[in-house]
């Protein structure tokens, strides 16, 4: 299915898919999505409101992790059913009150972009705490979703960037808990063989460690 047609059907992309073409206004200027940022990868992250606590408390975090994002060619961009002005005052009294410069833009939404991209609380009016996570081509490549009370794990979404980022240069997989993984730490995961040929390929070959012919795992190519 092309781009064109899987935005016709206004189903919410899923991952696999590419992310729907769209003109959205930010405290940073109007940007298209995905072209704007084709060749970065793109975390965008909707919270349910601002001057909200929790939500406060995120846009800090992502901001003092802002230069780790950009060193491994990662943008951010926030959205909420706010308006541009609301989103400038909240960023200038995080500013004055906390001591942190949000550096990356803020979606200003009037519902429609949040409703077609699956983002409202089915109870309320406001965003979830939704992440979408784009590739370089604009492909959704990962997709969370959490309760109001429950703020984001910066770790884990910076974790998750970097085991996308090998998975797509490599073709190989992450185990659970990757970099620390209770089996083969740091190792990554090689594709089950789909042939007998490259199964005893695999079971010869020293530089990949196989508990079977369907479980092999290998040193990390990027460490």
């Amino acid at each position: 299915m092309t781009q064109k047609e899987y935005e016709e059907t206004g189903k919410i992309p899923l991952i696999g898919t590419p992310f729907p073409k769209m003109v959205v206004q930010t405290t940073h200027g109007m940007k298209k999505l995905p072209g704007d940022y084709t060749g970065h990868w793109l975390i965008l992250f909707s919270h349910p409101a601002d001057y909200t606590p929790v939500c406060t408390t995120e846009f800090v975090s992502f901001q003092k992790h802002y230069d780790e994002f950009k060193s491994m060619n990662v943008e951010l961009l926030g959205l909420s059913i706010d308006q541009v002005f609301s989103h400038i005052k909240w960023v200038d009294w995080i500013k004055e009150n906390i001591g942190e410069e949000i550096k990356f833009p803020i979606i200003a939404d009037h519902g429609e972009i949040a409703k077609r991209l699956g983002m409202i609380h089915p109870k309320s009016s406001n965003t979830v705490r939704a992440v979408f996570i784009l590739d370089p081509k604009g492909i959704v490549r990962a997709i969370l979703y959490y309760p109001s009370e429950l703020g984001r794990n910066m770790k884990e979404i910076l974790r998750m960037i970097k085991g996308l980022k090998v998975a797509t240069k490599y073709d190989v997989a992450m185990p659970a808990n990757w970099p620390d993984n209770e089996l083969f730490g740091d190792h990554v995961i090689i594709p089950p063989a789909s042939d007998v040929e490259t199964a005893k390929e695999r079971l010869a070959d020293e530089s990949i460690e196989c508990l079977d012919w369907w479980l092999c795992h290998k040193e990390n190519p990027d460490k």
